[in-house]
């Protein structure tokens, strides 16, 4: 079984220069842990840092029934919604934005149940089966709370995956619910998702892990058409999974230059941090070198810019 390890979190650094056009933004407040509590107070809450991405699992699978097809976890075998919470809240972070993970097929209840165990902590991102009355589906658990849905080309239809009647359903839903579009893909799909974001520009959009970008190779041409859709304003990007990025050792610096483009092109109010959890605190890699290399040391980000990024980006889109 892979261990799971964080370290306790340092003070944010301070910064004595804004940039250009951004107002200078409060200190982020940290909250510690609270025990056992289920929920804590909206304003205890409002102060934290907001992880935009993390998966969780039980072994409660007589509950929470396993997809066709799917093994039983193994690495790790669990990681719930309270063991999440052991790990994000002595970094300062308060609320998180669940993403369904493949485990449970189309099945959301194990997520859905969470947020509504700990009201107004979790967000949720569903997968649906997308011909399967998509609309319905999305408006339905939407109404649980739900604010996105996981997309994602498939092995056999990767050059032509958003070119379908039930992917513009769901583009168009996103649109009118005011739904967001969270693609995990490769950067080769940017391009594709370029043309999607212009024929449905009212629908929002979420960039998983800066395209994965830096999976394999960070290449001047993906980070051109990542920047490309900022021109899109219902656009937003995630920096995150630094563990499987770049050089995949922290602290991460080598990302740096890439996040400072993303960060140039879109603002600061469109870039989001997340974990990418539990895989970002495995294998030597911890939940506060995440944190960190946002909160401190990326030394060109301003006040403001930490306080959009670790909280209030996610906290527009999912909140």
């Amino acid at each position: 079984m892979n261990k799971i390890a964080f370290t306790t979190p340092s003070s944010l650094s301070r910064r004595d220069f804004l940039r250009a056009g951004l107002g200078g933004g409060g200190m982020i407040l940290l909250a510690g842990c609270a025990g056992d509590s289920r929920t804590r107070g909206t304003e205890e809450l409002a102060k934290g840092y907001i992880d935009a991405h993390v998966h969780i699992w039980t072994d409660d699978t007589e509950r929470y029934p396993l997809g066709p097809g799917s093994s039983k976890p193994t690495s790790p075998p669990t990681f719930t919604a309270e063991e999440l919470l052991k790990l994000a809240r002595p970094a300062g972070v308060t609320r998180v934005v669940l993403i369904h993970i493949g485990y449970y097929g189309v099945d959301n209840s194990y997520m859905v149940d969470m947020m509504r165990q700990y009201e107004g902590v979790f967000a949720g991102v569903a997968i649906i089966d997308q011909k399967d009355e998509p609309r319905a589906k999305m408006v339905e658990l939407g109404r649980q709370g739900v604010r996105g849905f996981r997309i994602s080309p498939p092995a056999e239809n990767e050059s032509d995956w958003l070119n379908s009647e039930s992917m513009a359903t769901m583009w168009k839903c996103g649109a009118d619910e005011g739904l967001s579009m969270c693609l995990l893909m490769n950067p080769e799909q940017l391009p594709l998702v370029d043309k999607m974001c212009q024929k449905y520009p009212g629908t929002p959009v979420v960039i998983d892990h800066l395209a994965r970008i830096g999976l394999k190779e960070i290449r001047q041409k993906d980070i051109d058409n990542l920047c490309k859709l900022a021109r899109h304003k219902q656009v937003t990007v995630k920096a995150s999974a630094f563990y499987a990025l770049g050089k995949k050792k922290a602290p991460y610096l080598d990302l740096a230059p890439l996040i400072r483009r993303v960060l140039d092109c879109f603002g600061p109010e469109r870039v989001m941090w997340a974990t990418d959890c539990p895989f970002q605190a495995m294998n030597g890699h911890t939940y506060q070198d995440s944190v960190a290399l946002i909160s401190e040391r990326l030394d060109f980000l301003t006040e403001g810019d930490r306080e959009w990024i670790l909280r209030k980006s996610a906290e527009r889109v999912f909140f």
